[in-house]
């Protein structure tokens, strides 16, 4: 337990606001920009949920005050996905709104399969209201695509990963060499037609056919970037600062970190070994 414990603090920016302030600064001045996420999800009752929404709002003024340079991120089962989705439409509502005073962007994570669908339709809603908010595609579900090609049309600014989820095999690609080959063709439907990729991922592989890909197509490195979770190959990225891509740091903080950490090594296998070769590559 206590391995399991150090392993997930070296994941998680700290508890509480100022924790992860101190880290985002620590990655700005190495020239890494940044995404907060205050950590929780399937919340069950309002209570819980509307404490959510007022970390958010808090944590939204907090980010302009310090000077740091960062976005937010957030799941929708931590604002009421599964209590109601008129409430938490309203709740995710107030956030984006809320960054929009700043001139903040917030990203929406993307969940398990039960919470997609539902997860696209509040994103599109907030799209017809709202242009400082994005979404995540998982490269692994087969509908992605075409997930892609409609949220290209609306001009939807993209993370695109792998995927973390345990989903059977009827919607998901089990395969890794197929994962890839499904990543690299979403993430040139993005480059061809999407605005501002955000290639979320730590596989040597994807970055380096990222790199590529954009060179060959005389894409501007301003016109996309990389992202990657807090704690796992920060040299990797640090390095691809200094060449001069854009890198952005996924940053989880609160203290929700154990079960966060432990609900995502039950989820899968493959996020076991993840975390164990990640813990100690840089």
């Amino acid at each position: 337990m206590k391995l399991l414990t150090r392993m997930a603090r070296s994941f998680v920016a700290g508890e509480t606001v100022d924790d992860a302030i101190k880290a985002v600064k620590k990655l700005n001045e190495k020239g890494v920009m940044a995404t907060l996420d205050v950590l929780g999800e399937s919340v069950k009752d309002r209570e819980t949920a509307d404490k959510a929404v007022q970390a958010y709002l808090d944590l939204l003024e907090a980010i302009p005050k310090s000077g740091i340079n960062s976005h937010a991120s957030l799941k929708l089962t931590q604002m009421g996905l599964d209590i109601d989705l008129e409430y938490c439409y309203e709740n995710i509502a107030k956030i984006v709104s809320k960054a929009r005073e700043h001139g903040n962007f917030v990203r929406i994570d993307m969940e398990g399969s039960p919470h997609t669908q539902r997860t696209l339709d509040i994103f599109y809603r907030l799209r017809e209201k709202f242009d400082n908010v994005g979404i995540v595609i998982q490269a692994y579900l087969f509908r992605s695509e075409k997930d892609v090609q409609d949220l290209n049309k609306i001009r939807a600014k993209v993370r695109l990963c792998k995927g973390a989820y345990k989903e059977p095999k009827e919607i998901a690609i089990k395969k890794m060499k197929d994962i890839r080959a499904n990543f690299i063709k979403l993430a040139e439907m993005l480059f061809k037609e999407g605005v501002y990729p955000a290639i979320a991922t730590h596989d040597d592989k994807l970055i380096k056919w990222t790199k590529e890909y954009a060179a060959s197509h005389n894409i501007a490195r301003d016109r996309y970037e990389f992202q990657y979770l807090f704690g796992i190959r920060t040299k990797t990225f640090q390095r691809l600062t200094e060449e001069g891509y854009r890198v952005r740091c996924y940053v989880p903080f609160g203290t929700h970190w154990l079960p966060y950490f432990l609900r995502r090594l039950r989820e899968r296998k493959e996020n076991v070994f993840f975390v164990a070769k990640n813990f100690f590559k840089k």
